[in-house]
């Protein structure tokens, strides 16, 4: 009964209410009442520059953090489970600690890190006669400044992937090396079909979190979309005319075309798991 309720009260009644608004002119500091004005916010969505733009920005950073975000854990934990690796119990250790760091605080850590002028990144790149890029203040390398930062946060996942690695019975590696399968082809082939279910869980979660990418940009640009718009996030954006520009109706708007937008490509993710994500193997 408590869930029910809390689910009603902070969830059901808001999205609701939420629908309701995209459909009126409603306005925070407004003294005008609010009013019914039907489909124009959402044709004013459709016909919006500043939406258009800022879902290209989105597409295109996922098109560079997604793989980095599935990639990188899953080689990680690929490592780490190696049993003639000395130190591996530490080494999972100090690559989880970061993702239960406040990711404000990394995120500020971050800025000064790879600071054009000052930060030790570009320090170290000098030493070996490198001149180091303007990371935040340049469109060509600040998608891949925000994809190292993300890097910070892939503790969870790479335990994850560790946990589903052990899982895979080690006769099946035994097998593959009496039929003379290389390390590669073993991972290829036992390794990947049967962590497949795994991988598609971090990939629904990384494609969820690159829909409400929002809080590194929010305090690196402070919400301005600097470098030149490149930071212009689909969410950032809705966090602008909902909270800087108090255009409620429209904000909701964005918001459910957000929802939709996340429930149809999680959908069509959903339909493609049963061409390569196996799960025979889990249940076996």
């Amino acid at each position: 009964m408590p869930w029910i309720v809390g689910f009603f009260l902070w969830y059901a009644i808001p999205m609701v209410a939420s629908l309701w608004f995209s459909f009126t002119d409603f306005n925070l500091v407004s003294n005008e009442p609010t009013e019914f004005i039907g489909l124009d916010n959402w044709a004013k969505l459709l016909s919006d520059p500043e939406v258009r733009g800022s879902v290209m920005v989105t597409v295109r950073f996922g098109l560079i953090a997604l793989p980095v975000a599935i990639l990188f854990p899953m080689g990680v934990a690929y490592l780490l489970v190696k049993k003639n690796l000395r130190g591996r119990e530490t080494f999972r250790a100090l690559f989880f600690m970061p993702s239960i760091i406040p990711f404000v605080a990394a995120v500020l850590i971050f800025g000064g890190v790879m600071n054009s002028q000052i930060g030790w990144v570009n320090k170290i790149l000098e030493l070996v006669g490198i001149d180091g890029p303007r990371w935040f203040l340049d469109r060509t390398f600040v998608y891949p400044a925000l994809v190292f930062i993300g890097l910070w946060g892939v503790g969870n996942a790479m335990i994850i992937f560790i946990a589903a690695m052990n899982s895979v019975p080690a006769s099946l590696y035994d097998a593959a090396r009496i039929d003379g399968a290389s390390e590669l082809q073993s991972f290829r082939h036992v390794t990947l079909p049967l962590i497949s279910p795994i991988i598609f869980y971090n990939l629904v979660i990384a494609l969820i979190g690159l829909f409400n990418y929002f809080l590194v940009p929010f305090v690196l640009y402070n919400g301005s979309g600097d470098p030149g718009g490149a930071t212009n996030f689909y969410a950032l954006y809705f966090f602008r005319v909902g909270f800087q520009f108090f255009n409620m109706g429209y904000a909701a708007t964005l918001a459910w075309a957000l929802f939709v937008a996340a429930l149809v490509v999680t959908g069509l993710l959903f339909w493609s798991a049963k061409y390569w994500v196996h799960y025979e193997f889990a249940r076996n």
